[in-house]
């Protein structure tokens, strides 16, 4: 039974690995017209901001995240580093740009707060340096979601951040002399939506 069991984890552990490098790959595809095609740059940005998303949804779809987050936690990591890598090609006209990376951030954020286990350093390793990646978008697009994955990133976990340690005590530190207060601003917002949501289940 336990063989049985380590050949099933083991056969997992490569179907999430195949869709993972398919995913990487179909990303790179839908990215590769930005640099050439003859439609106009808003035009550009738009169908690929619909094929983005759209591809997010079927490989997101491939795990239940009740019982497979890191899966889907990946499916994210390799999202944001590819959104950001295609960012120098999209048109700052498309309105559909900032939408689809504060969604995708908002996302990943959830996640992230919901895991109910500690995250492998390899991952977490990963998560954040696809967010160093995409760091420089904070400021250009003024995605707030983003901010809070920036946040989150700086530390050794997610629960790490003293703002977010105060999520579960229910003492926000104050924010530091000279620090931004955004972030801590929108993370009482965050835990006023979290309690919310968690008291309806």
């Amino acid at each position: 039974m336990a063989d049985e069991e380590a050949e099933q984890e083991r056969s997992e552990r490569s179907d999430s690995s195949s869709a993972l490098n398919a995913l990487t790959t179909r990303l790179e595809d839908i990215a590769a017209p930005l640099k050439n095609s003859q439609d106009s740059p808003d035009e550009r940005a738009s169908q690929y901001c619909y094929e983005f998303c759209q591809t997010l949804v079927e490989y997101v779809s491939l795990w239940r995240i009740e019982e497979e987050p890191l899966p889907v936690l990946e499916v994210y990591i390799i999202a944001l580093t590819s959104f950001a890598q295609a960012s120098p090609y999209l048109s700052t006209q498309c309105e559909e740009v900032p939408v689809v990376l504060d969604r995708l951030s908002l996302s990943c954020a959830e996640l992230l707060l919901s895991l109910p286990r500690s995250i492998p350093d390899a991952l977490w390793d990963r998560f954040r340096s696809s967010v160093q990646i995409a760091h420089p978008l904070v400021q250009e697009k003024e995605i707030s979601n983003l901010m809070i994955l920036s946040s989150i990133a700086r530390e050794q976990g997610v629960w790490s951040n003293p703002t977010l340690q105060g999520i579960l005590t229910n003492d926000m530190p104050p924010p530091e002399k000279g620090a931004a207060c955004h972030p801590q601003m929108f993370l009482r917002t965050y835990k006023l939506m979290f309690l919310s949501s968690s008291n309806m289940t």
